[in-house]
């Protein structure tokens, strides 16, 4: 956490990994790191990434998963899903990825925070990505219901 200034106004500091948990620890979350060293956890079904990029690892990155994946003959209404979203709306970014034989969406929101943030800063950051990509993650579900996967060669 961030000391005050003497003004009782908080500091900006650097964007660290370690502040990036404690401030998730701060709000209440519970994530642990990956392989890679990122924080992750879940939230509802959906996992989510804070990740620090960028040459000086000064831009944070909240990107979510959405838990469902869909067969790839839903390509055509998911791209579209995700294409009105992208149009409408800012944040957050999404896309479709291809793994294996699934379509999986992905949710990012992405602050340049180079010139450092306070905790309130980082929190509202926290919070507006984790936030963006349920609210994501929840039109997908409403427009894209899941339909049982019907085997035609069972009985």
């Amino acid at each position: 956490m961030s000391a005050p200034a003497p003004d009782g106004r908080q500091r900006v500091s650097p964007l660290t990994t370690a502040r990036v948990v404690a401030r998730l620890d701060a709000l209440g979350y519970r994530v642990s790191i990956d392989d890679d060293g990122d924080p992750t956890g879940v939230w509802g079904a959906d996992r989510f990434w804070f990740l620090r990029l960028g040459t000086n690892h000064e831009i944070l990155q909240v990107r979510g998963r959405w838990h469902r994946t869909l067969p790839a003959a839903r390509r055509a209404d998911l791209l579209l899903a995700v294409n009105d979203w992208n149009r409408d709306r800012i944040w957050p970014k999404a896309y479709v990825r291809t793994e294996g034989t699934t379509l999986v969406v992905t949710a990012e929101v992405s602050v340049d925070l180079a010139e450092g943030v306070t905790d309130d800063q980082l929190d509202a950051t926290l919070l507006r990505g984790l936030a963006a990509g349920g609210r994501l993650f929840e039109a997908l579900a409403t427009q894209l219901p899941e339909v049982p996967f019907l085997d035609p060669d069972a009985g």
